[in-house]
């Protein structure tokens, strides 16, 4: 637990420190004096704010998207059975086993053709699309484990299909869906690849390539680079602490019978 949290504890002290206490004691937890004006540079120096909320808004899209989407999915796939299902749930395993980074030069065109290149839509339908193979496997196999008279008794109330998917079903997958949330969403919030790619404007730049710029070619202000991972981590930690209950029963499901 230490070994984990220490260098998480060692990136916030060092960004109230400047960069000669850095480079004096950097295992130093402790800063001799609580620099502020780190954070305060951050802002003025770098659009911060810019790329804070482009990222904001890619990763709650994108993890809206897949959830939705691949909630629905996994119910038809789970509770409906025809000849062209297995064929279907084979199509969506294929996602996991095709890395989309192969396919970058048929989504840059693709991309271009729709108009959506330096879009922040272009790395959500990118995020969406890549999210959605293994949302479904996890989802699916957790629409599974539901018994089937909880379905029968709900339509025997009168409920029609998205009913019983909505009120019914839904509510008892929570674990599987903030499984499918937290994964996701850490996907697109630390993704540095596409925005690379697909991203030329510097106020549609998310965090992980926007911080990019405290890169000098002959100095490096590490200061306000860990000023910037802090910010840039504490939307992280919130969806996690949030979700990690949930979370984590995902992950021990089926341990226990």
């Amino acid at each position: 637990m230490l070994i984990s949290l220490y260098p998480i504890v060692l990136m916030i002290a060092s960004s109230f420190k400047t960069n000669m206490q850095i480079f004096e004691n950097p295992l130093s937890l402790l800063p001799t004096a609580f620099n502020l004006d780190t954070y305060r540079k951050l802002w003025e120096v770098v659009p911060f704010a810019d790329f804070l909320m482009n990222s904001i808004f890619v990763s709650v899209m994108s993890v809206l998207l897949i959830t939705v989407f691949s909630a629905m999915a996994a119910f038809y796939l789970a509770r409906f059975s025809y000849k062209w299902t297995g064929v279907l749930y084979f199509f969506f395993l294929l996602g996991l086993m095709i890395p989309i980074k192969l396919g970058l030069v048929p989504l840059f065109i693709l991309m271009k053709n729709l108009g959506l290149l330096n879009s922040l839509w272009s790395l959500i339908l990118i995020y969406t699309a890549s999210g959605i193979p293994i949302s479904v496997f996890i989802l699916t196999g957790f629409f599974r484990t539901l018994p089937v008279e909880l379905e029968e008794a709900a339509r025997i109330d009168g409920c029609n299909h998205f009913q019983v998917f909505w009120r019914v079903l839904l509510p008892l997958i929570r674990p599987a869906l903030a499984t499918v949330v937290i994964i996701n969403f850490i996907h697109a919030w630390n993704d540095f690849f596409f925005p690379l790619i697909f991203i030329q404007s510097d106020a549609l730049k998310t965090i992980p390539v926007g911080m990019m710029v405290l890169f000098g070619e002959y100095e490096t202000d590490w200061s306000l680079l860990f000023a910037g991972l802090t910010l840039s981590a504490l939307p992280m930690i919130g969806v996690f602490l949030m979700a990690s209950r949930q979370f984590m029963e995902g992950l021990t499901a089926g341990a226990v019978k």
